[in-house]
Formats: structure tokens, C-alpha cells, sequence
């Protein structure tokens, strides 16, 4: 079929199914899909997939066969009732295979005072702007409201809609075209997108259409959790001479750790990094994210724990950071004379991973962002900017299979925070790139 027939059918499709697409996406968001609790959404996903004609395969992660791989990061959630879904629509051969991932949890959306509508109806807004939570340059068809309606129920919709027209109108592809939705991704992805490629889903691209609308995303940095505690002796406060205030003793490491996050803000840069916000001049930080100690104003507290969360540049690795954290926490200790004798403990959990660069050269990046450019042109708007993000994406598992990836996504606003939205107008410009850009790289067997 010629290109520009394509496009025309492909449009014609969406046209007709608009309202359906939104429908779907609506009553996804309205499923309250936390982390943990992804059964009900991904039980939704599951039908949708079987009723979209697609071989559909549905499992839970093996958590003792993902220990053994060095990428698997344990939230800790038990996967028994969390499945991930995976929907394969089977080429007729001779053609490049694409996977397109997306994840069904979201973050708490507390505090719900902070919301102006129910984060988990799934609300769409006028196009006009009319509601007081609206602003200004909202879409002809709104936008959507609700957690996860950004970040990622709209790209798990866009994924599904794309394919659907592509079959709907009567192409046979001759690559595979696989789609992913899957738990877990904002605990670290290890029972998830992880498990995936585990089980053998691999292919020659490999998108997550995450919420980068402005971008496309080929890399992001290396990410650690770290906690530090340091155990002092619990006193009353009317005799704190005969204790140890453990939260004095912290103090001095929470303060080197904002001098060492200054220090690394300015030395460590690279450039992918800093393409987004070149004024910023920022590629990794340093958080101090968790403070505890004490429980009551008249006790001296006999315990204070500190949880960080740190990320470093390519050219660091988890090793190195490892290593540099334990002699800087080391170094403070030895200026306290009760820290040298009751040294901090240091303790690893949760997100960890090196970084992850995709080279943009790629073949595949480049025509992902040439058929991106191209359907952008056609509706007046700006090219993304190819670049690295500053967060963590499940696309970092791919390169340990070996499979070229990316991100590029739905626009919006308000993601881990209060009164998160889609643009819906962008929901549909990213379903029609991505069939558009499915049948170019996985070719066309035929077309009725």
C-alpha cells in the first residue's frame, strides 16, 4: 500500500474510533491501579488485547528466576494475582519485529486535598478551558484528568489503538508487533517490563510510549537508593548528658551529602543529559529524600535513618558510587568521636541501575525520529529534541538483551503530582506515529 493511502486510512480509522479510543482510556483511568494493585487494570488490558484479534499470553513474574539476573530491582511486592499481559500479533515474516511497552500502575495519588477532581474518574474537561483546573491551550477534544491518565494509562491506550487500526483497515505486517502492559514499573520494573525480556520477548525495536513529548528518550542515568542510620542511646530529656542524640550525629552526613550533590552538579555533566534544559546545566542529583529519628520532644532519640536516592553519569557505575559513598559517610564518622566507635550503617535497597545510553545513531532511533518529525510536520508542530531524561525508564532493560529502545509519549501535565492530565489531542497524534511508524519498520506483507 502506498505510503500516503496509508495515512489517509490510518486517520479515517482514528476518526471513526476517536470517541472509543478516549471511552477506553477513560475507564482505564478509573481503575485504581497503584503499585501492587494492578490486577483489575491489567485483567482490562487482557480483554482488550483478546478482543483486538491478538495472541494474547498472560503471566506472573518467577521472582527466584529474576534474582539471578543483575538488572532485577525487588520492590518487595509479591507477584501471585499481578500479572503482566503481552499481546502478539504474529507478521507474516520476512520483516523487522517492534515491541511497544507500557505499564499499568501508578503512584499513590495522595494527598487527595491537593486534587481538584476525583484522581480515579477518569474526568475530561472541555476543550474551551472552562473548568477552574484547565488552562489555557487545551486541545480540541480536552483533557483527561486522573492518576495515571499522563503517566502511562494514555500510552498503554495509544499502543492498543494503533495496532487496532492498522488490522482494522486490512494490514498483514511481515514483522511481529508486540504489545506490553506490565506492573510494577514505578518499583523499579523488575517484576515486569524485566520479567518480559526474561520470558523471551525480544525483538529489533523496542518503544515505551512514557509521557516524553518533547523528547525522545535514549538515555538516562545510573540511579541508587542508599540509607544511612546511625544508632545513638535514647535519654530523657531532662538528663540528655547520659544519651546520644542519634539525629546530631546524622546531621553532618545529611550536610555532606548536600555539599557532595553541589559538588557533582557541577563537575559531572553530560551532554544528552542537559540537551532539555541546557541553562540548567544538571545531569545527576543527589536527594536526601527520607529523614526519621526520635518520637517524642522529651526523649532523646537513640536512632536516626536517612534514605537517599542518587544518580550518576555515564562513565560512573554502581560499583564506583558504592564505593564513594561508603568512604565519604566513613570520613564523617571519623570527625565524631562516637561515630568512630559506633560506625553509620550503610544499606542498599530497592532501585539500582547503571546507566542507560542508547546510541542515537541507531538505525532505529533514527527512523523512529524521522517518521516523529514527519507526522508532527504534517499538523504544524515542532520537532522533540532527542535527549536523556533525568529519571528512570523500564527502556534500560532492553539493552541487556541487546534490543535498541526508546521513549516518546502522550502530552501533559501533573504526573506523581495533584491534578495529572493528558492531552487528548496528543493521545491520538501519538497512536497515529505509532501505526504509522509500525508498518514502515515492520513492512507490509499486504493490504485489502
Amino acid at each position: 500500500m502506498e505510503e500516503r493511502l496509508l495515512i489517509e486510512r490510518v486517520d479515517a480509522w482514528l476518526d471513526a474510533h476517536t470517541e472509543e479510543l478516549i471511552e477506553t482510556l477513560s475507564a482505564l483511568v478509573s481503575i485504581p491501579s497503584v503499585v501492587g494493585h494492578e490486577a483489575e487494570a491489567q485483567a482490562f488490558m487482557q480483554d482488550r488485547y483478546s478482543a483486538a484479534g491478538l495472541d494474547v499470553d498472560v503471566f506472573e513474574a518467577d521472582r527466584e528466576v529474576l534474582r539471578r539476573h543483575p538488572a532485577f530491582v525487588d520492590s518487595g511486592l509479591p507477584f501471585d494475582g499481578r500479572p503482566n499481559v503481552v499481546g502478539i500479533w504474529a507478521g507474516a515474516g520476512g520483516g523487522r519485529s517492534l515491541i511497544l511497552n507500557g505499564h499499568s500502575d501508578v503512584v499513590s495519588p495522595e494527598p487527595l486535598s491537593a486534587w481538584l477532581v476525583d484522581p480515579f474518574a477518569g474526568r475530561i474537561l472541555p476543550a474551551d478551558g472552562s473548568s477552574q483546573v484547565a488552562g489555557s491551550s487545551v486541545g480540541s477534544y480536552g483533557r483527561l484528568y486522573g492518576r495515571g491518565a499522563q503517566d502511562m494509562k494514555s500510552g498503554l491506550v495509544a499502543n492498543l489503538f494503533a495496532v487496532r487500526a492498522l488490522k482494522e483497515i486490512g494490514v498483514r505486517l511481515q514483522g511481529d508487533l508486540i504489545l506490553q502492559s506490565t506492573i510494577e514499573e514505578e518499583a523499579g520494573g523488575g517484576g515486569g517490563t524485566l520479567a518480559c525480556f526474561v520470558r523471551g520477548y525480544l525483538a529489533d525495536g523496542f518503544i515505551a510510549t512514557e509521557p516524553h513529548w518533547h523528547d525522545i528518550a535514549i538515555a538516562h542515568p545510573g540511579i541508587l537508593y542508599f540509607r544511612v542510620v546511625v544508632e545513638g542511646r535514647s535519654a530523657h530529656a531532662g538528663r540528655a548528658h547520659h544519651g546520644v542524640n542519634a539525629a546530631v550525629e546524622m546531621a553532618p552526613i545529611i550536610s555532606m551529602l548536600g555539599e557532595w550533590d553541589r559538588e557533582r552538579a557541577a563537575t559531572r555533566h553530560h551532554e544528552l543529559f542537559e540537551r532539555l534544559d541546557p541553562t540548567a546545566r544538571r545531569s545527576c542529583h543527589l536527594n536526601v529524600g527520607v529523614v526519621r529519628a526520635g518520637d517524642w520532644p522529651s526523649t532523646v532519640p537513640g536512632r536516626a535513618e536517612i534514605e537517599v536516592r542518587m544518580s550518576f553519569i555515564p562513565g560512573e557505575t554502581e560499583a564506583s558510587i558504592k564505593r564513594e559513598i561508603a568512604e565519604r559517610v566513613g570520613a564523617v564518622a571519623q570527625r565524631s568521636a562516637w561515630l568512630r566507635d559506633h560506625p553509620p550503617r550503610i544499606e542498599f535497597f530497592g532501585w539500582h541501575t547503571d546507566p542507560w545510553l542508547q546510541d542515537e545513531r541507531h538505525p532505529f532511533v533514527q527512523a523512529f525520529a524521522e517518521c516523529v518529525r514527519e507526522m508532527r510536520r504534517s499538523v504544524g508542530r515542532p520537532p522533540p529534541i532527542i535527549a536523556g531524561i533525568t529519571a528512570g525508564l523500564d527502556t534500560r532493560f532492553a539493552g541487556q538483551f541487546g534490543v535498541p529502545a526508546l521513549a516518546w509519549g502522550p502530552d501533559g501535565a501533573g504526573l506523581h503530582g495533584a491534578n495529572e492530565y493528558v492531552e487528548l489531542d496528543s493521545v491520538i497524534e501519538v497512536t497515529r506515529t505509532l501505526a504509522i511508524f509500525a508498518a514502515r519498520w515492520c513492512g507490509i506483507a499486504h493490504a485489502s
